[in-house]
């Protein structure tokens, strides 16, 4: 039987390449809230849920944290993801006449020098693949978004500048793999 697992998260997302490198045959459930994913994960004991709860450079994920005192769910395991963060942009566009960057409010943290030196107007997302899907479905060349190669990839969009976070090598962020069924190691 193939494992099915909840992220909070698109195609594309951190959430989805860790969730590959942990379980590379899942049926993946994306949700566009964590509330969601938590939801799922609670209601249907068979699937299990791939959840960032910590970040090396932007510290904890306070609505991980606030949902994991509401929901019962155990932890089965833990995960650590590096995270490499790539400035994104319709095919055809150039660095010189991008004007805004759309990401995930951690991603955007994590990467404040590249936007401060670039001049790019942050917008702040629930996600950074639902950014770069927005990017790529404006298709507006004044537009970028801060994801990761997977997302480029999924949505046909050029990577402008690669590693942009702030501190390239020690960005990691730690995934916890959690469900409703106790199980133990």
């Amino acid at each position: 039987m193939t494992q099915q697992i909840a992220i909070q998260g698109g195609a594309g997302s951190f959430s989805h390449m860790a969730t590959l490198k942990i379980f590379p045959k899942a049926e993946i459930k994306f949700c566009a809230t964590f509330e969601e994913a938590f939801l799922l994960a609670t209601k249907k004991p068979e699937l299990s849920l791939v959840c960032p709860c910590e970040n090396t450079v932007a510290g904890r994920v306070p609505e991980f944290h606030s949902l994991l005192r509401r929901y019962s769910l155990q932890i089965y395991a833990e995960h650590f993801e590096k995270i490499s963060h790539n400035l994104l942009a319709v095919r055809g566009a150039k660095l010189a006449f991008i004007k805004n960057v759309h990401s995930h409010i951690h991603a955007l943290g994590q990467c404040r020098k590249m936007i401060l030196n670039q001049k790019l107007k942050e917008v702040i997302e629930s996600d950074t693949a639902f950014s770069a899907k927005y990017v790529a479905e404006k298709n507006d060349k004044s537009e970028s978004a801060i994801a990761s190669e997977l997302a480029a990839q999924i949505y046909n969009l050029q990577i402008l500048k690669s590693n942009v976070e702030d501190e390239p090598g020690a960005n990691v962020t730690r995934f916890l793999v959690m469900g409703k069924e106790s199980r133990h190691p």
